[in-house]
């Protein structure tokens, strides 16, 4: 019984990685619904503060703002997010996918690139593929903070102010439902009044404000805050997408390990009785023989 007793072996591997991968899938779907709430939490802001800059990019068109102004450099900046472990299906393969797609459209069209990568997946495959890393935030834990998420971006931001790079795209993926994430690549800057205006009525007519101490200082420091709240979003979109994206790929192990573990108990109920069979055979041959 040498081949029941690895078949033994192997249905006992198989029913201990099934409870780990349970384990996980339960973890994930805790962490999920936090991480949800905390991403919807976060989307009033993001849109309200959208508006507001929408409003004062037409309110005070004497001023234009660094981040508004289009510059003729040969450089871009990618920021990268992606997740620190692994184990949650296709979604970091997806949206590196799309990174990689962006970048060679961009060495096609002889521009250079600069990237920030916040989580550890996406730091790796810049640095396999040989893109330059500017900067980096990993282990960002299962709550996205801000003032982790400032320093490594603010690279790329004050790059765009001195006109060193003409762009900066984000790269992320979105939540849709738990069961769908898509990755997307957007351009974070040069912000344009068509990318930032999102109600079409309040475009048709105009705003004003009462700047407190000036429209330059309140315009510099809104824009600023709006790209951190894009990039804030981004994170937290994207933790929300892994832990459902862990969830299900722990949920379908599960499964198939209880197939494997089936298939498995076949074989071995199989193997079993033909040794049986045969101990029998073998005892009616003999008897005979006397």
């Amino acid at each position: 019984m040498a081949a029941g007793k690895e078949i033994r072996g192997k249905i006992k591997s198989v029913e201990n990685t099934k409870k780990i991968t349970k384990a996980m899938e339960m973890v994930a779907a805790s962490k999920m619904r936090k991480a949800q709430d905390r991403m919807r939490a976060a989307r009033p802001y993001s849109e309200k503060i959208r508006n507001i800059a929408a409003h004062l990019s037409q309110a005070n068109p004497e001023y234009t703002h660094p981040f508004m102004q289009v510059n003729d450099a040969k450089t871009a900046g990618v920021i990268v997010v992606t997740t620190d472990k692994g184990l949650c299906g296709g979604m970091n393969t997806n949206v590196l996918r799309a990174v990689t797609n962006k970048l060679r459209d961009m060495q096609s069209a002889g521009i250079s690139a600069e990237a920030v990568a916040i989580g550890n997946k996406g730091l790796g495959f810049l640095n396999r593929v040989g893109a330059k890393v500017v900067s980096q935030a990993i282990g960002l834990g299962d709550t996205p903070h801000l003032d982790k998420l400032i320093g490594p971006v603010k690279v790329l931001l004050d790059a765009y102010a001195e006109g060193k790079i003409n762009a900066v795209y984000l790269c992320y993926t979105k939540f849709i439902n738990t069961m769908k994430q898509e990755s997307v690549v957007e351009q974070l800057l040069p912000l344009s009044s068509d990318a930032i205006q999102t109600d079409e009525k309040a475009s048709a007519h105009g705003w004003d404000y009462i700047y407190e101490p000036d429209a330059q200082s309140v315009i510099d420091d809104l824009l600023v805050r709006y790209v951190e709240s894009l990039i804030y979003q981004a994170v937290a979109e994207n933790m929300a997408s892994e832990q459902s994206a862990r969830m299900v790929a722990m949920k379908a192990a599960t499964d198939n390990a209880g197939t494997v573990i089936n298939d498995l108990k076949l074989v071995y109920n199989k193997t079993r009785q033909a040794a049986i069979t045969k101990e029998l055979s073998e005892i009616v041959a003999g008897a005979a023989a006397v």
